[in-house]
């Protein structure tokens, strides 16, 4: 599933994604470190997996 960084705090490498129908959704820190990425930046396009309503990877979008 695809998505747009929102929001991220490096401090608790947690934050917010966009999904494309402007739903925000919050992700932890264990999301965040399974993707292997350093730093996020808003209006980014993410990829993102989840179990039910939990993001639980979030990685760069690649084509």
């Amino acid at each position: 599933m695809q998505a747009t960084a929102y929001t991220y705090d490096p401090e608790s490498r947690s934050g917010q994604v966009l999904l494309d129908d402007g739903t925000p959704v919050p992700f932890d820190a264990p999301a965040f470190d399974v993707g292997g990425l350093r730093l996020l930046r808003p209006g980014q396009r993410v990829r993102i997996e989840m179990d039910g309503d939990k993001v639980t990877l979030v990685t760069l979008q690649t084509f």
